[in-house]
Order: structure tokens, then C-alpha cells, then sequence
């Protein structure tokens, strides 16, 4: 499942989307200096947070600890309702890894899954006691262009969907779904 993704948007280039739908952003916590770069589980990531009439950017953890102490990074939605705690996680693109297909290879193959719309990743937040707030990336049965790949994807949220999505008004059942076919362009990563 999904345990990289790729940021390479800008403050800026964030702020000027939400401008352009018509949604307040705010930076509750200063204006963060995230630059270009791959995310990896428990590093530090820009999600955007719900709060009364506005969006906030801020970031945050990517995973908390589960009961095993294994990180939750993955959560699946199927058939669930996410009423709260809703948050979109900003990225650009995200691998997957398969088997390699040289058995004599022991690091798996990477892909790389791009779309030609900007998108952002729906996740749930939670306060953790050991790592704070923290957040995960929701997960759908995978759509044709990721089904060769793996067999759940993400859950991608086109821009006129964030506002829905983050402050509640759509369900999440009718939010969440795989992506369609030719969607996604894939490469070697």
C-alpha cells in the first residue's frame, strides 16, 4: 500500500488553489517552508484541517502508532462513514511497489502514479499521546489504472471536492471512490 508520495507544490501554488475555489486558508501555525521532496511515514507533511468556516494548513505526522506499535499510515474506507476528523493531505504524485520482475533483484520495482488534474489525498487526523496529532491516508479498492499494481489505492479528491470533504457536508461513501480509467499515468519510478 501507498508508504511514499511526492510533494512538490509550493505555499503559494496550495494558497492559489484554494483562492481559486473560493475557500479561506489560513496558516494557524506560521506560513510552513516545505520544500520539494518525497514523503516518507513518520516525517512531518502539510495536510490542510477543517475549522468553522476555513481552511488551516499546518503540518503534521504521517502515522501514529497502532496497537502493536506498528504505524498506521493505510486505513481503509470501505463502507465506513468519516464524519470528523477529516483532513486532505497535499501531494502530487504517489508510488506503489510490485515484485520484481528480475527475481534476481531483491529491492521491489517502483511506480510512480501521476495525475494530469491536481488532486489531494483524503485522511483522518488523531491525537496520539506519544506522537501528537498525526494523520492517515484513506484507501479505496483500486481503480483500473492501479489494479495491476495493487490491489487498494488511495482515495484522491479532485479540487471541487475539498470543500465537501473537509467540512463534512458530503458523505464519505459518496466521496470515496477508485480512481477511473486513465486517471492516473504510471512510470517507473
Amino acid at each position: 500500500m501507498c508508504n511514499l508520495y511526492q510533494l512538490e507544490k509550493s505555499v503559494d501554488a496550495v494558497r492559489r488553489l484554494f483562492a481559486e475555489l473560493q475557500i479561506p486558508l489560513t496558516f494557524p501555525e506560521g506560513i510552513p517552508n516545505f520544500q520539494p521532496r518525497n514523503v516518507r511515514i513518520t516525517e512531518q507533511a502539510p495536510i490542510v484541517l477543517w475549522n468553522g468556516d476555513h481552511a488551516e494548513l499546518v503540518e503534521r505526522r504521517w502515522s501514529w502508532p497502532g496497537p502493536t506499535g506498528k504505524p498506521v499510515f493505510n486505513m481503509r474506507s470501505d463502507g465506513r462513514e468519516f464524519s470528523r476528523d477529516r483532513c486532505l493531505v497535499i501531494a502530487d504524485s504517489f508510488f506503489e511497489f510490485t515484485t520484481p520482475s528480475d527475481p534476481k533483484q531483491k529491492k521491489k520495482d517502483c511506480w510512480q502514479f501521476r495525475s494530469a488534474a491536481d488532486f489531494a489525498i483524503a485522511g483522518l487526523v488523531k491525537d496520539d499521546p506519544n506522537v501528537g496529532q498525526a494523520f492517515t491516508l484513506l484507501t479505496v479498492p483500486p481503480g483500473p489504472d492501479i489494479a495491476a499494481y495493487h490491489n487498494r489505492q488511495i482515495a484522491l479528491l479532485t479540487p471541487p471536492h475539498w470543500r465537501a470533504w473537509l467540512d463534512g457536508s458530503a458523505s464519505s461513501k459518496e466521496l470515496l471512490s477508485p480512481s477511473v480509467a486513465g486517471e492516473l499515468s504510471v512510470a517507473a519510478a
